[in-house]
């Protein structure tokens, strides 16, 4: 039961320690010939699966409560604003995400090995919710991104 509660605990602090080691690795990688192939991951293209998994539940979460105040960039306020950099600005916080995600697996890996089976689990528990939700709601956003801007594209291809 310690191991419960004390992995839960060090899952939650490591994984807000991974946002930044995300943000720092990710304005590293960005600067890689790479980064084009990352910014077009998508590990679940099912909208059905989204949906059972909670995604839209965890979307609603990020919307509705302090969440929504962390990346004002990422913002549909009017019809004016460019989507191309909002998209950009999705893929930066989907990436630093799986980053921050990476980064505490590896830690609770370890801590499994090290100190108990049960900790390192529990602490993948705020590590799902706090990096891999966000990064694949991301993924969600840019789909619904990429559809608005094909949609731009026919738009300004045939005006009438």
């Amino acid at each position: 039961m310690k191991h419960l509660l004390l992995g839960f605990i060090f899952g939650i602090s490591i994984s807000l320690i991974s946002w930044i080691v995300g943000m720092v690795l990710n304005g590293i990688l960005v600067k890689t010939e790479y980064y084009k192939k990352l910014s077009n991951l998508n590990f679940i293209e099912s909208k059905a699966l989204n949906k059972n998994i909670g995604i839209g539940y965890f979307k609603w979460i990020v919307k509705n409560t302090f969440f929504k105040f962390f990346n004002q960039k990422i913002k549909l306020e009017n019809r004016k604003v460019d989507l191309t950099e909002i998209r950009n600005e999705m893929t930066l916080s989907e990436i630093s995400h799986l980053i921050g995600f990476i980064f505490v697996t590896v830690f609770a890996i370890y801590k499994s090995f090290t100190l108990s089976l049960v900790f390192g689990l529990t602490m993948m528990i705020p590590n799902i919710y706090m990096n891999l939700y966000p990064s694949l709601l991301q993924q969600e956003n840019k789909r619904r991104i990429n559809k608005l801007m094909k949609r731009n594209i026919k738009t300004e291809a045939n005006p009438l």
